[in-house]
């Protein structure tokens, strides 16, 4: 058999590119990420990027259809991806109003504005700041090469769809059998050791382990590194030697632990991967010099910006001031999502937003549902600005026209937002309430949320936050570190085991990693679809 890439063309014109086909593809696409990357982040607090899955979508799709190619069936998945970092944007951040009940004091529309203008600041930014970190600093972006080569690759024989829909299906079919008919648990946690105050446990997640081989050994193993600290150290030892009066208190100060690293790693992205080279990344915008890259006019942006100010201001209580200051946050926070994205492959997007809203919080006057808003404004930004670079880390390799790309970005992007705050609704709908210790614990919301409704321990805190700056500059993962001490331990347990056996075929079988590429997304978007079929199920048939 050839290779695909023999088989394959290169298109010839921006028509060729850009058709009418995928943008329908795209769309459609668009909705299932959507939908399903909704479910992931609310009950797994953690969201690869599905670039490699809608990869696979794309190319056997318009395989079938004949006639594609290679810039085509790339154009497709840029727009199939655009929604799903917009859905994860704001279930990292939204859920956290119901957390505090402040769930009545927030409207559709108003959570649909915020939505739809962060992913509509993600496209602007992600114009602006492409050339320089993918042509320019030539930033790695590991998810946007390995779809690269797995659309360069090919599937003549329709392998890698076979391994795709195939785990999508028995995972829909498992998914199904454990929260549907209950037959299956959902996690193993053993009694005897909850007693001795050691909350060990495993959630039985095909999706988990899924989101641990894409993540991979390194990314996973300091991840579980952490929640070892929090659950066989400072929870039982703690309470055990006396530091913490009970278990409530140890979990206080483990869990502020835990975000101060992961808020302190975002600073130290600001400071050591952005501030320095603010001239270089933001010159171009600046001067005026950004104005035709890629072939894009962006002299509308300033009016575009300041239509997205008034759009905030209207449908929100957010104020026109706070506003243009979280503007100003996503201009910084786009390109930090750019720069960890490209180097490690993790975008943390709550954390961005934690951070900007913080500085609105401090010079503004806004209330606590509003400040929830900012937050998801500048999470659903640098959420879409970060995954949609590996679209574009794969259009750069594939010689794609990024003009085609933008305009599918923008299309994927904003379907996504609307999608995103129908299903969040739904969801919510269905379980009734989010948060630590339900269905749907929606962990970093809850993190969000500690920041808006008065932290646990601002003690831990600080000391989390300046051991996460340092272990930023040391080069150390502190954010992942951070997850770890933060998440539910059951979760870190099963991404563990993902990561464990990606490095047990890496070892044995590396020929089998493309594989097992695919085998992992098939595990997330079945149990993540699957997901959100229950709950609109469950919101049609109550009573």
């Amino acid at each position: 058999m050839k290779h695909g890439a023999e088989n394959m063309k290169y298109a010839k014109s921006f028509k060729e590119q850009f058709t009418l086909r995928s943008v329908i593809i795209g769309a459609i696409g668009s909705v299932i990420i959507t939908t399903s990357s909704m479910y992931v982040a609310l009950r797994m607090g953690a969201l690869p990027w599905p670039t490699i899955f809608v990869a696979v979508m794309s190319m056997t799709i318009l395989r079938i259809m004949k006639n594609t190619n290679l810039n085509e069936i790339n154009v497709t998945h840029t727009a199939m991806s655009a929604g799903g970092m917009v859905a994860g944007g704001l279930a990292f951040t939204i859920p956290g109003i119901w957390m505090l009940d402040q769930g009545a004091d927030v409207s559709f529309m108003a959570l649909l504005a915020v939505t739809l203008s962060g992913a509509l600041l993600g496209v602007i930014f992600t114009a602006l700041i492409r050339k320089y970190f993918i042509e320019g600093e030539k930033l790695p972006f590991p998810m946007g090469i390995a779809a690269s080569e797995t659309v360069l690759a090919g599937d003549e024989g329709g392998e890698k769809a076979k391994i795709l829909f195939s785990t999508l299906g028995l995972t829909a079919v498992f998914t199904a059998i454990r929260d549907w008919f209950g037959k299956i648990p959902g996690a193993w946690l053993p009694a005897k050791l909850a007693a001795k105050n050691i909350f060990f446990g495993l959630w039985v997640s095909p999706m988990a382990v899924g989101i641990g081989y894409l993540i991979g050994p390194l990314f996973t193993g300091v991840w579980f590194l952490g929640a070892v600290i929090s659950y066989f150290f400072l929870i039982p030892v703690g309470v055990k030697v006396g530091w913490f009066a009970d278990v409530g208190v140890a979990s206080a100060f483990k869990d502020s632990l835990g975000i101060g690293l992961m808020v302190g790693t975002g600073i130290g992205i600001l400071v050591k991967g952005i501030l320095p080279k603010a001239k270089e990344i933001y010159g171009p915008m600046i001067s005026g010099r950004a104005a035709k890259e890629g072939g894009v006019n962006m002299k509308w942006v300033p009016m575009g910006l300041v239509a997205i100010a008034f759009l905030l201001t209207i449908f929100t209580k957010m104020g026109f001031f706070a506003s243009v200051l979280t503007i100003l946050g996503v201009w910084l926070t786009t390109a930090m999502a750019a720069s960890i994205t490209g180097q490690t492959g993790i975008n943390p997007m709550e954390i961005f937003g934690i951070i900007v809203l913080l500085v609105v919080k401090a010079v503004t006057k806004i209330g606590g549902v509003e400040a929830f808003l900012v937050a998801g404004v500048v999470a659903v930004a640098s959420g879409l600005a970060g995954d949609v670079l590996n679209d574009f880390k794969s259009g750069y390799i594939l010689k794609t026209d990024p003009k085609a790309q933008l305009i599918a970005e923008s299309i994927g992007g904003i379907i996504g937002a609307i999608v995103s705050v129908i299903v969040m609704f739904v969801m919510f709908k269905a379980y009734g309430t989010m948060g630590p210790g339900t269905e749907l614990p929606a962990p970093q919301a809850y993190a969000v949320s500690t920041m808006v409704g008065g932290l646990p321990n601002q003690t831990a805190f600080i000391a989390g936050g300046i051991i996460g700056l340092v272990l930023y500059l040391l080069n150390i993962p502190g954010m992942t570190l951070g997850i770890g001490i933060y998440l539910p331990m059951f979760i870190s347990t099963t991404a563990f085991l993902g990561g464990l056996i990606h490095l047990i075929v890496s070892k044995t079988k590396p020929e089998w990693l493309d594989k097992g590429t695919i085998v992992s997304s098939g595990l997330l978007g079945g149990e993540g679809v699957t997901g959100v079929i229950i709950a609109i199920i469950k919101v049609l048939t109550m009573s």
